[in-house]
């Protein structure tokens, strides 16, 4: 079976920078070990970085969320801690992204057929809720898989809502705790 994890935004500035939050640092270790799992496995694992320019504030985005973060080659753009030592620059495949979703990540989905793709990363009801959308959207057939105890957000009910969301379009959600 052709299976791909995507690493979604695991970047400095959502975990311990101008946008982060507590339970994000309490990610890694589960966003490690899933990588590892899918690597040692022989299966892809593709990653995201929200990216943005100088000029951030003045973007649309900007004027709804006024907090520069992710500014391309800047420590706050680069993955945090664990996950960035398992990440190569040089030999991973990664997609910049300038909004929530990325149409190249959708179109790289839909060229590559998997038959299951699993998301993890930040933030649970924006960026990972996005692509894992357009990952339904490119892979209609494909069983599409968002773990709870890989992802967050800096509010709880928010999370707790996009959860619910995922679950409504046929995402399936993994450890997701009574309550959630």
């Amino acid at each position: 079976m052709k299976k791909v994890l995507i690493v979604v935004d695991y970047q400095n500035d959502f975990v311990d920078g101008s946008l982060g939050f507590e339970k994000a640092k309490l990610l890694e270790d589960n966003i490690e070990k899933k990588i590892k799992e899918y690597k040692d496995q022989k299966n892809d694992v593709v990653f995201t970085f929200d990216t943005h320019n100088d000029d951030y504030l003045e973007t649309l985005e900007g004027q709804k969320l006024p907090v520069k973060h992710c500014i391309e080659n800047t420590n706050g753009w680069e993955l945090y801690g664990k996950v960035s030592q398992m990440f190569d620059i040089d030999k991973d495949v990664y997609f910049k992204k300038y909004t929530f979703g990325s149409l190249d990540l959708a179109k790289y989905l839909h060229e590559k057929e998997y038959q299951e793709v699993e998301l993890v990363g930040l933030v649970s009801n924006i960026c990972v809720l996005s692509n894992a959308v357009l990952a339904k959207s490119a892979l209609p057939q494909a069983k599409i898989i968002v773990d709870a105890n890989c992802t967050a957000s800096f509010d709880d009910d928010m999370n707790n809502k996009a959860l619910d969301i995922l679950q409504g379009i046929h995402i399936e959600v993994l450890n997701r705790t009574e309550g959630e």
